[in-house]
């Protein structure tokens, strides 16, 4: 069965995309455990971290280090936070949590209204 990254990589789940290449896609998170809390991707449905095959899992830290500083910026955060945990679906995703403490990571997802996904869409997009 098809995962719910490949369709919003088809397009045919709509997201908020920050970034897209031949490999990898990257969208805001719509339950983040942060605002800003981005999505790295490979273009490839693959379960598990470990099993993504190069050039793909490269390129997933590659486009984490270009999109990185420009939630940075978006945020003022003092650090975007990184962790692959995976259970939620079963495609590899890398998360960039923007923080300034631990205690930021330890929070639950939340919801967020599709207006302040466009609004936080748009700033980060302005240091892209």
């Amino acid at each position: 069965m098809t995962s719910i990254f490949t369709k919003i990589i088809n397009g045919e789940i709509p997201s908020f995309k920050i970034y897209e290449d031949e490999h990898t896609f990257a969208f805001l998170d719509i339950r983040p455990v942060q605002p800003w809390h981005t999505l790295v991707v490979p273009k490839i449905e693959v379960d598990y971290f470990t099993d993504v095959p190069e050039p793909y899992y490269s390129a997933v830290f590659q486009t984490a280090q270009k999109i990185a500083p420009a939630i940075q910026k978006a945020t003022g955060c003092k650090r975007i936070c990184t962790t692959i945990i995976g259970y939620e679906v079963p495609h590899f995703h890398y998360h960039l949590v923007p923080t300034n403490s631990m205690d930021d990571m330890r929070t639950s997802p939340q919801e967020v209204s599709m207006d302040k996904l466009t609004q936080m869409h748009k700033l980060i997009m302005q240091y892209m």
